[in-house]
């Protein structure tokens, strides 16, 4: 209980500070890496060392990244992996948020991200933990779930400065 508690108080603060950018998603998505192999036939494109993904201010970082794009131009979904792959944009007033996990799963369409394993979400001072945090860019909205193994959803709420 006193995690919804805390989870509601998150997602008022992250909804009154802060909107993306909405110029960022207007942008094209640039992706670069070392290495880059992919199935014309089954829209599959795989990239593999020091990948960077870009959309504006929008970055992830990953050792891995898979795009499918068999849903079509504009619904391709991005599963970026790594230990952990990272995720990070400014929000309107600059102000930055960023997130890391195992994979970062950016479904282009929707916009929303989906973080699992080891999931944290970072945003002026205020940490969110969990085994899955899924997080819709658009809305500013927030989900965590807790994973297997009694582990918990955690959030550790830091004084604004002044």
């Amino acid at each position: 209980m006193k995690n919804n508690i805390f989870l509601a108080l998150l997602l008022s603060m992250l909804a009154y500070s802060s909107l993306a950018k909405d110029s960022d998603f207007a942008q094209a998505v640039n992706v670069s890496s070392d290495n880059f192999g992919g199935s014309i036939e089954d829209k599959k494109l795989v990239y593999l060392g020091n990948v960077v993904v870009t959309q504006g201010s929008l970055s992830i970082k990953a050792d891995k990244l898979e795009v499918d794009r068999s849903a079509g131009e504009g619904k391709e979904v991005f599963i970026a992996t790594g230990q952990p792959a990272e995720y990070s944009q400014l929000l309107d007033g600059d102000k930055p948020i960023q997130a890391m996990a195992n994979e970062i799963r950016y479904d282009f369409a929707t916009r929303i991200l989906t973080l699992t394993g080891k999931a944290e979400i970072n945003q002026s001072g205020s940490l969110v933990r969990s085994a899955m945090i899924q997080y819709d860019l658009a809305k500013q909205s927030l989900k965590a779930s807790s994973g297997k193994d009694n582990e918990r959803v955690s959030t550790i709420f830091t004084p604004e400065k002044k």
